[in-house]
């Protein structure tokens, strides 16, 4: 594989320096000096600090030093001088790799409490894109006296794992006082939403209960719950976490648990318990979830949460609710073109015809898919915006001059997926439309249709829908949709969103090829059409990988009484889910209102994006103006 790759690379940098935009940078290099590349990357990441130093020295005269020298400094982060990190930073300032060791080193300083040093370097962090780091930042700014209670609690409410920084931010707000007792239980309880039950322990240990008694409520919910609420506001705690996770398997049981307990928990505990049972019953989809919803009337609850909370309302169809719970959302969340949306539906329900008109003239003009349903709404309907004016020779020439876009495509070739995107990410900060739409158009000519979708997607004003809806291998699935009879703008639209049109791409899944198909899937098709010269080594191969793709899809279709937003749902999770979903619906309601109460948050955002794009797709291909709503049609109990 890596000949190969070499190979491709060579054919690459053999065309370029036909160029004279390309004379300044040679990044040639022996298949040798590749393959220590890569052992040195490996080696890092380990790490192995012995032999990182002895493939660096081998790798002396290697044509990108910045990455030979970050790989050997960044194994010794934790004992390099200040003088060692900042000489690296200046010797290669303004680039990806430099504002990553800034990244490494400043979670260095804020572990080991040196802010001073921090706080300098902080602003001087461009990606500003480490969570962990935004935590640390509020600590030092609490450690410096000011007020950061209010920053913190926006910060905080987001699911979350494992996180040190975040952490170190809970146990200094709730030692210094900037957070009350209840703000710190607020945090084990959301915490409790997705993270590992030893994390939980440790914030209840901020709280000032023991370490166990929260982990054990959620790793032996059924022994707490014997025990009942207890006297002390930690032991109360450990009680309402526990109702939560009783109520993932069995939330009548943890309803009856939380009604016979109630006599020794407070008006504010109540509701708070309330709110634990419903949050996973919200996510099985039970009807039920609405009732335990209202019970839980004002207990204080992650963003996480109320967005559940009003998608249960919204499965419902109870507008009442749903509107005054969107209201009930903190700003950054309200203004979520979802939200924004979904108010909208229920002023019109309420019959508040211009408040709704001017809730979907706000996001009418984004180009996705809450945008393209308020356009509709306002009376309109989906087309392809007027093309910009193509890019011209000279402006692909500027790109193609671009040392970070050559460093990108130098690591595309050695397979190193994520080094490639950081590099071509970097350069596209600060670009005007003309300059992406060239950038795009450079990724194009070099073979890389997913940077030019991503890049294209970046424009504000000036659009090229041929860069960001390609239709590449359109005779293979020409043929493949009309002998399957499905829609090839919405085969189009899933791929888009499945590979963006990465021949070999894999999952972390295990998913391979175009259509990301996972080897049980591939074998199961390939035997209910008789393909038996089918091997999973064929997976990534155009044709088959079409083939095998498109024939789920028909079946997938056939499953879901034809309707694509349930088949999209399917292929991403898999037909059982679907199917239970559906099943739990109580009446007929809008493909929308399905989409959005989608549990799994991976496939509800696929299935949005995915009949996003099929829509623009035809509009784009057809000509005409096209309806999501009735792409989108109505989704009814089997």
């Amino acid at each position: 594989m890596r000949v190969f790759l070499r190979s491709v690379f060579l054919s690459l940098v053999t065309c370029m320096v036909m160029m004279p935009a390309y004379a300044s940078v040679d990044l040639s290099t022996t298949t040798e000096q590749d393959d220590a590349f890569l052992e040195l990357r490996e080696a890092a990441r380990k790490p192995d600090p012995a032999l990182v130093n002895s493939l660096a020295g081998e790798l002396a005269g290697y044509p990108v030093p910045s990455y030979v020298e970050y790989y050997r400094l960044r194994t010794r982060i934790e004992t390099a001088t200040e003088a060692e990190i900042l000489g690296f930073i200046e010797r290669y300032r303004n680039s990806a790799i430099a504002d990553r060791l800034r990244n490494d080193w400043l979670l260095v300083l804020a572990r080991r409490g040196h802010w001073a040093t921090f706080d300098r370097e902080y602003p001087l962090f461009q990606l500003k894109d480490d969570f962990q780091l935004k935590c640390y930042e509020l600590v030092s700014a609490a450690n410096r006296g000011e007020n950061v209670a209010a920053r913190a609690r926006i910060l905080l409410d987001v699911p979350r794992r494992n996180n040190e920084g975040c952490f170190t931010l809970v146990s200094v707000l709730s030692k210094n006082g900037q957070f009350t007792s209840d703000d710190t239980w607020f945090q084990v309880r959301t915490a409790a939403e997705g993270s590992p039950a030893r994390f939980v322990g440790r914030l209840g240990g901020i709280a000032g209960a023991q370490p166990t008694e929260m982990s054990k409520a959620l790793e032996m919910p059924a022994a707490t719950l014997s025990r009942g609420p207890g006297q002390s506001r930690a032991s109360r705690e450990a009680f309402i976490l526990a109702l939560g996770q009783t109520a993932k398997k069995n939330h009548k049981k943890a309803a009856e648990a939380l009604k016979k307990a109630k006599g020794n928990l407070s008006q504010k505990e109540q509701a708070a318990a309330w709110a634990q049972i419903a949050l996973p019953v919200s996510l099985l989809l039970s009807p039920d979830a609405l009732g335990f919803w209202k019970k839980a009337e004002g207990a204080p609850l992650s963003g996480h949460a109320q967005a559940w909370r009003a998608r249960m309302a919204l499965r419902a169809l109870d507008w009442k609710a749903l509107d005054k719970w969107i209201d009930e959302m903190p700003q950054h969340l309200k203004n979520d073109e979802t939200w924004v949306y979904w108010k909208g539906r229920a002023q019109q329900q309420f019959g508040n015809t211009e408040k709704a008109r001017r809730l979907y003239a706000s996001i009418a003009g984004q180009m996705n898919f809450y945008g393209q349903l308020a356009l509709e709404e306002l009376g309109g309907k989906i087309t392809a915006p007027r093309a910009a004016a193509p890019v011209t020779e000279r402006e692909v020439a500027a790109m193609a001059g671009n040392p970070g876009f050559l460093l990108s495509l130098k690591f595309f070739s050695l397979n190193l997926r994520f080094e490639a995107i950081r590099e071509w990410n970097w350069q596209l900060r600060g670009m005007t439309d003309r300059q992406l739409l060239a950038a795009a158009e450079f990724a194009r000519r070099n073979g890389h249709l997913d940077r030019m979708i991503n890049t294209s997607d970046r424009t504000k004003e000036e659009f090229l829908f041929s860069q960001r809806f390609p239709m590449p291998f359109k005779d293979n699935m020409k043929e493949a949709t009309q002998k399957l009879a499905l829609d090839v703008n919405w085969i189009y639209g899933l791929i888009r969103q499945e590979s963006r049109f990465i021949m070999d791409a894999r999952s972390s899944a295990g998913a391979s090829g175009l259509m990301q198909l996972m080897p049980a899937t591939a074998k199961i098709v390939a035997r209910q059409i008789g393909f038996t010269e089918y091997s999973p080594k064929e997976i990534n191969s155009l044709e088959t990988n079409i083939l095998l793709g498109t024939t789920y899809m028909r079946m997938m279709m056939d499953t879901f009484s034809q309707s694509e937003p349930l088949a999209s749902a399917a292929y991403n999770a898999g037909p059982g889910r679907p199917r239970a979903w559906r099943q739990r619906l109580t009446r007929a309601v809008e493909g929308a209102i399905f989409a959005e109460t989608i549990p799994f948050s991976e496939t509800r955002d696929y299935v949005k994006k995915v009949m996003s794009n099929a829509v623009y797709y035809a509009a784009y291909t057809e000509g005409r103006p096209q309806s999501l709503k009735a792409r989108m049609g109505r989704v009814a109990p089997p």
